[in-house]
């Protein structure tokens, strides 16, 4: 990825609530200690840091992160680990920070405090953050695993400033050494983020109110002034001047991925800095486990985030739909589709700028209007749930007074995709009403794979999500389909060759023929859209897509994440999806003292 460039990903943020969250996925122990995770921890304290540890007996020759070669670590209470030093900022300035490499799976304000005495003193301390005291929660642990050649770091159901444990956040960082080979060199490794328990994401020095920031705008949020001796202040943020009684506080939530360190590089979960991160972090993934986060780092980097994401690739009509793929470490748009015979479905087929032109859309006696083959009026009026418009066609009684939008087309009064209920067979994806192979004509090198458009790296042994394995070819497939070839028209599933068709439902005028959507003839009238293994058409009115309003289905696993954004697994996730994040401003904000 090109360097000074921030990640293109468009990320919307749809029905996140700044609630609680809870991840299924259980974290690693078995280290011995007070609390298995290791004996070694750091003592009670807010913005404290470990001493420096030497990470040899995992790392023989060091790791290589960016353009720097490290032997050793500093464990920080604020939710990462660094490598210059100790790190006791506590509000998560927006990467890339100077000077200061890391790796971040919750950098926010940690206070893993709980003596009432201490907690009275409203500055935690930095620097050396003490001798562990074996707590029984809210505690930082590390364990290196020469056995399974691993660094574990957890934190263990901590609070946050100040001195608040009314909710938790319980999370690990593992970095584990990749063997040397054609496609990975000394130095390089894998690097995991698990979280289990996600309930708060900005500490009150931050900005927060019980741990959260709500009502945050441009980074601030207002808040009550509190009179005091017959003085107004900002109990939020002592900096800031009350008006009114109210003050405009500076609120920054955790921020979540990689820092090089040299005021260039870094990878950023999106939605890292919003109210809504510590949801994201426990219900989405990347790698289509809730609460999982994968990455790779190799060369020093993290490896391209955003192969086989959807871009635009400035043409016209369905044209426009392009995938990015990384080339040569930078990203590029590639078209999805290239231009075919228009078809009445509500798109520019042919990619000329006009949709549903020409004669020949519809068979006898219809008309292609508003992306459906219609039939005309007739002197009884139309069949029962159509009615006749003044143009003298039956529609759906439903659409007469809905206009949708471009590239849609109404169904029962709905305004749908071309995708919507399309189910392609076999590893097709539906792309604005074709079931296409997405990976066709994408060529990686020796070290990556085609998986959803782009180049991604390689799966290895215990990479994989929990139910697959990984396959010669460098793709996650299902458990038992490693070893398995299926003849022509089938396909593995759970450890069996199936029917490609089998469950397919293809778009409009198309049907299911050994593991391909063919078309059967002109357009279909309203009802026959597509069909299931050798039908012409068997979904009923309303199902054209994979979700109504997009054109396009599930893509299949993006890749894990150099300026730039790693992305969530394209799996529904609890909190209704990352329908995916909004970029996020980047603006570095000014630390506050306490």
């Amino acid at each position: 990825m090109s360097r000074r460039s921030l990640f293109s990903l468009t990320f919307v943020l749809v029905s996140l609530a700044a609630a609680p969250a809870f991840a299924q996925v259980s974290l690693f122990d078995g280290f011995g200690g007070a609390r298995d995770y290791g004996s070694q921890c750091l003592g009670p304290n807010d913005d404290g840091s470990s001493r420096s540890i030497d990470i040899t007996s995992i790392f023989p020759s060091g790791i290589q992160f960016f353009d720097r070669s490290h032997t050793s670590m500093f464990v920080n209470t604020n939710g990462n680990v660094t490598f210059s030093g100790g790190l006791a900022r506590y509000t998560p300035n927006a990467f890339p920070v100077a000077d200061q490499p890391m790796i971040a799976p919750f950098w926010a304000d940690v206070d893993i405090r709980f003596d009432p005495t201490d907690c009275e003193d409203n500055d935690g301390g930095s620097g050396y953050a003490g001798d562990c005291h074996n707590p029984s929660s809210n505690g930082v642990w590390w364990h290196l695993d020469t056995v399974g050649r691993r660094i574990v770091v957890t934190w263990d159901q901590v609070g946050y400033f100040d001195c608040n444990t009314s909710k938790r956040m319980n999370f690990q960082l593992i970095l584990t050494p990749v063997p040397a080979s054609s496609c990975a060199m000394e130095g390089d490794f894998d690097v995991e983020f698990r979280f289990n328990t996600c309930e708060w994401n900005t500490g009150d020095a931050s900005g927060g109110e019980s741990g959260l920031a709500p009502g945050v705008m441009d980074g601030f949020r207002r808040v009550a002034c509190t009179n005091l001796l017959g003085r107004e202040f900002c109990p939020a943020d002592p900096t800031a001047s009350c008006s009114g009684g109210f003050c405009m506080a500076r609120a920054t939530p955790a921020q979540s991925g990689f820092d090089a360190g040299n005021s260039t590089d870094f990878v950023e979960i999106p939605g890292s800095r919003t109210n809504e991160i510590h949801s994201i972090l426990c219900t989405d993934s990347n790698v289509g486990e809730p609460g999982i986060w994968r990455f790779q780092i190799r060369r020093g980097s993290v490896l391209c985030p955003d192969a086989g994401e959807s871009c635009d690739t400035g043409a016209q009509g369905v044209c426009g739909l392009g995938r990015t793929a990384c080339v040569g470490g930078a990203t590029e748009c590639r078209q999805d589709l290239m231009p075919s015979d228009e078809s009445c479905d509500a798109l520019d087929n042919d990619c000329d700028g006009t949709v549903d032109e020409g004669g020949g859309l519809c068979g006898a006696s219809q008309v292609c209007s508003r992306g459906n083959c219609i039939g005309s009026c007739f002197e009884g009026g139309c069949p029962a749930g159509l009615a006749c418009t003044a143009d003298g066609i039956c529609i759906d009684e439903a659409c007469i007074d809905v206009t949708c939008p471009a590239s849609e087309r109404c169904r029962l009064g709905v305004c749908v995709g071309a995708c919507t209920g399309v189910v392609c067979p076999g590893d097709l994806t539906c792309v604005s009403g074709q079931c296409v192979d997405t990976c066709a004509g994408t060529t990686c090198d020796e070290c990556t794979v085609c998986r959803g458009g782009g180049c991604a790296p390689r799966c290895s042994p215990g990479t994989c999500p929990a139910g697959q394995e990984c396959a010669d070819s460098g793709l996650c497939v299902d458990t038992g389909c490693a070893a398995l070839t299926c003849p022509a028209g089938e396909i593995c599933r759970a450890g069996a060759c199936v029917d490609s068709c089998t469950g397919a439902i293809c778009p409009a005028g198309e049907a299911c023929r050994m593991g391909d959507c063919v078309p059967t003839g002109m357009g279909v009238p309203p009802g026959t859209d597509g069909g299931s293994a050798g039908l012409d058409g068997s979904i009923s009115p309303g199902a054209d897509g994979s979700v109504p309003g997009m054109d396009a289905g599930p893509y299949g696993n993006p890749t894990p994440g150099c300026g730039c954004r790693a992305i969530g697994d394209a799996a529904p996730a609890p909190f209704g999806l990352l329908a995916l994040f909004g970029l996020i401003a980047f603006g570095v904000r000014r630390r506050f003292g306490r």
